[in-house]
């Protein structure tokens, strides 16, 4: 069996929601998966290309009164087994995080203590607004989660993004006072 790169197996994975066409699929990564998964516009059209010539997926084309025709995308069952392959699969590595507040605070030697204590202000209230965002989306999920099945593993993933970004925050209140 073929291996493809994870932006593939991320693909067929949306394929599997309500989203089928290029701008949907765009739609839900900025709207989800960009908290955790960057994929840029860019990537999606040929990674759907790739799809379809190795017959993972069909694209049909259809047609809206006043609307441009716009191709939607459906897995096929050779799809559905790839991604439940992948899914299976041991994860390979842990990821690594680049954060550049981290790069930046292992330097921070040769900067002010003053620029230090900016610098992590700064990143604490990026992640306090992130919090608020991640609350946000949980509550627009909550909403709906009995009448979607995925909605369930949606809430999962954001868990974590709460609980990391409820820890960076952490980190810096204790970083700040320790400066």
């Amino acid at each position: 069996m073929k291996n493809y790169n994870n932006t593939t197996y991320a693909i067929l994975g949306i394929l599997t929601t309500d989203c089928k066409s290029g701008y949907s699929i765009k739609q839900l990564i900025d709207q989800s998966l960009n908290h955790f998964w960057k994929i840029s516009y860019g990537q999606i059209y040929p990674t759907l290309k790739i799809i379809v010539e190795d017959g993972l997926a069909t694209v049909e084309t259809s047609s809206h009164e006043s609307k441009p025709n716009r191709n939607e995308y459906y897995l096929t069952s050779k799809g559905q087994e790839t991604l439940k392959n992948w899914l299976e699969k041991p994860i390979e590595q842990i990821p690594i995080e680049r954060n550049e507040i981290l790069l930046k605070l292992f330097f921070g030697s040769s900067q002010s203590n003053e620029a230090t204590v900016l610098q992590l202000t700064y990143y604490k209230q990026k992640l306090e607004a992130r919090y608020q965002t991640y609350l946000s989306i949980e509550q627009a999920i909550s909403i709906n989660k009995d009448n979607d099945k995925d909605a369930r593993y949606w809430l999962f993933t954001l868990d974590y993004g709460k609980r990391i970004t409820k820890a960076a925050i952490e980190w810096c209140e204790s970083t700040l006072e320790q400066l």
